[in-house]
């Protein structure tokens, strides 16, 4: 990416180029042995850093321009060839070049049911009040999610309609997104900033490298990475290797990955809402009510299976919900909520603005990214809801760490509530959503409208 910056450098000190004409400029691209341009990752990050910097022109391959033109303030000029920029920088007339090919390639390898997440609506699951109201607190506060349940129970439905229950992204935020797509190498010609919250969900199979970010040389962006400020699926949980579950205990604790490689160490963004989905056993059949359980699991199989969903790794997601699958008449009781994911998405809306308003001088932006310490000095629980929280910290059934959780998860009961300090019935909902206890019918009625 410093290919044609060197080159220019070079013409400059020469005399070649006048150096008046480099003031204030910054060059990005690579050079073919013919002198024409090719396109490097990371251009919209690179430009953002230049115009953090006072930059207010700059050169990059063609095809990225539109890209660094997202920038406000910056004049761009896209270039196909080393003679094209010197023809500019001298004032010369600019010769013709070979068009620049683009970097990205996703679309063509993109599989065609990937916009099958524009179609799905919280409406088409039937029932499921009590995960309907755990997602709808997951998307407002922005809170870690964890799913267990039997086969065929819904775990993965109901994750894949999250994003939906998600406002469009801010301005700070899009721009955030699209500069990790494009450290990924991710964005075509043309695109503009991604406006929506993205969708990850990667196989079971997938490298610690794949998932965190890595690679030879140069570190490129991992799914949870690419997945920021939108929601990250992690289906088949235990399945995972070993060493990946380990990776995930900083990105879901402080909202950001450190990755270091031979060439660089950066510190990537990875704040999305983590959604980990469990069987309760290897064959997925376990039932606690033993007249429809058909597990064919032995009991030290089902042990080793839940082992990996407990621990450092669950101390940090926020709220846990046990899935059953849905009766077979459930589709046909005409009392069964069927909110949209619309109806649901208002709710989120106001109640992120609600966080945004108490939040606006700060660096974090919802109530599952707050610290531990300024709730409890500026933002407390009342004297009741304090007491009953730290009623289960002495009983055992709370972490520190928990109690954190808690006290986060019920700031976002009250948003949702439009209550203006969490009380006994919010914290209450909160310990419930902490531990997977099922929630009362009173909240969930009161949630329904």
């Amino acid at each position: 990416m410093f290919d044609l910056a060197i080159a220019i450098a070079v013409l400059g000190a020469t005399g070649a180029v006048p150096t008046a004409a480099l003031d204030g400029l910054v060059v990005i691209g690579e050079l073919t042995l013919d002198g024409g341009l090719r396109c490097v990752p990371g251009v919209l990050p690179m430009v953002m850093a230049a115009a953090a910097r006072g930059v207010r022109h700059v050169v990059v391959p063609e095809p990225q321009a539109h890209e660094a033109a997202m920038v406000p303030g910056v004049e761009v000029l896209g270039m196909r060839s080393l003679a094209q920029v010197v023809a500019e920088l001298r004032d010369e007339p600019v010769p013709e070049a070979a068009p620049v090919a683009a970097m990205s390639s996703s679309r063509l390898l993109a599989w065609r049911g990937a916009g099958r997440m524009d179609e799905v609506d919280l409406a088409d699951l039937v029932g499921m009040e009590d995960t309907r109201f755990a997602v709808e607190v997951a998307a407002a506060g922005g809170h870690h999610l964890l799913l267990s349940g039997p086969k065929g129970s819904g775990k993965t439905s109901i994750a894949e309609r999250i994003p939906g229950l998600l406002p469009d992204l801010t301005r700070e935020e899009a721009l955030e997104l699209t500069a990790v797509h494009s450290l990924a190498g991710a964005l075509e010609p043309g695109d503009g900033l991604r406006t929506r919250p993205p969708f990850a969900s990667p196989h079971h199979d997938a490298s610690t490298a794949s998932l965190v970010g890595g690679g030879s040389g140069a570190v490129r962006p991992g799914e949870i990475s690419r997945a920021h400020c939108g929601v990250l699926l992690l289906d088949e949980f235990p399945l995972f290797r070993a060493d990946v579950i380990n990776a995930l205990r900083q990105p879901l604790e402080s909202g950001d990955i450190s990755v270091s490689r031979a060439q660089e160490s950066v510190v990537l963004p990875a704040r999305s809402i983590v959604v980990l989905a469990a069987n309760p056993c290897p064959c997925g059949d376990y039932h606690a009510d033993a007249s429809v359980d058909r597990c064919k699991c032995r009991e030290v199989q089902r042990r080793d299976y839940r082992r990996k969903v407990t621990g450092p790794i669950t101390d940090r997601i926020d709220i846990t919900r046990h899935l059953t699958a849905a009766r077979p008449t459930a589709r046909r009781d005409p009392l069964a909520v069927r909110e949209s994911s619309a109806e649901v998405r208002e709710r989120v809306t106001v109640a992120r603005a609600r966080q945004a308003d108490r939040y606006a001088d700060e660096a974090w932006r919802l109530n599952g990214h707050a610290p531990g310490p300024a709730l409890a000095t500026r933002w407390p629980l009342t004297p009741a809801a304090a007491a009953l929280v730290d009623d289960q910290l002495w009983k055992g059934r709370l972490t520190r760490r928990g109690v954190t959780r808690v006290h986060r998860l019920a700031w976002t009961v009250a948003d949702l509530a439009g209550v203006d300090q969490p009380g006994v019935t919010e914290a209450g909902v909160a310990l419930r959503l902490r531990s997977g206890e099922p929630l009362l019918a009173a909240t969930l009625r009161k949630a329904a409208g």
